[in-house]
């Protein structure tokens, strides 16, 4: 039997399966897509999703990041902490993805597309040409491919509704976003400044 990664492999498409992240609760870890365990500063649920932030040790961009698992929007929100010189104008990036609560540990299962977030000023849907391809070969099917688009679609709409305003298009949905700051045990020094929370 013919596997979906061989099928990409075979039509030349530069294409990965979907990436699958586990947040584990009880042990203080994230899984990432390549299966590194990463231990996590910080856990907190809310009623609407899942509050993380850990320190991204050996990423040559990338200090630290929190994140907030939003399973009802189908969406994983991120700011990052940059290390000095490698600063980017983003201020939020958020994965289309779907979110899997649990008692113990949480999953998310991404689905190809992004959307970067300058705070009052614009918000851009990323990674489509990837996202076709993934549909293409068949590594989303029809149903998981239409509910990652909605979704998108949705985010991207609702930002420019409210001005590119992340917390306050969150917050006409019901979810109000806390963040910590930077979590790591020594600041990083000059890092970037993120929009206070709303």
């Amino acid at each position: 039997m013919t596997t979906q990664r061989e099928i990409a492999e075979q039509l030349g498409l530069p294409v990965h399966p979907p990436k699958v992240e586990v947040f584990d609760l009880v042990a203080n870890t994230n899984t990432d897509p390549k299966g590194h365990v990463r231990p996590v500063t910080h856990y907190a649920r809310e009623p609407f999703g899942l509050y993380l932030a850990r320190p991204m040790p050996g990423h040559p961009r990338i200090a630290a990041l929190e994140s907030w698992l939003l399973p009802s929007l189908g969406l994983r929100v991120t700011r990052w902490y940059w290390h000095p010189g490698h600063e980017d104008d983003v201020d939020y990036y958020i994965d289309v993805a779907d979110v899997e609560p649990g008692e113990r540990q949480w999953r998310t299962v991404d689905h190809y597309l992004d959307i970067v977030v300058r705070d009052g000023r614009a918000a851009e849907l990323l990674d489509i040409d990837e996202f076709v391809i993934a549909v293409r070969a068949e590594l989303l099917d029809p149903e998981t491919a239409e509910r990652a688009m909605r979704r998108a679609c949705a985010a991207v709409d609702g930002l420019a509704r409210h001005g590119y305003d992340l917390p306050k298009w969150l917050r006409d949905n019901g979810i109000e976003l806390s963040w910590r700051g930077q979590p790591v045990q020594d600041p990083v020094p000059d890092q970037r400044t993120l929009p206070p929370s709303r």
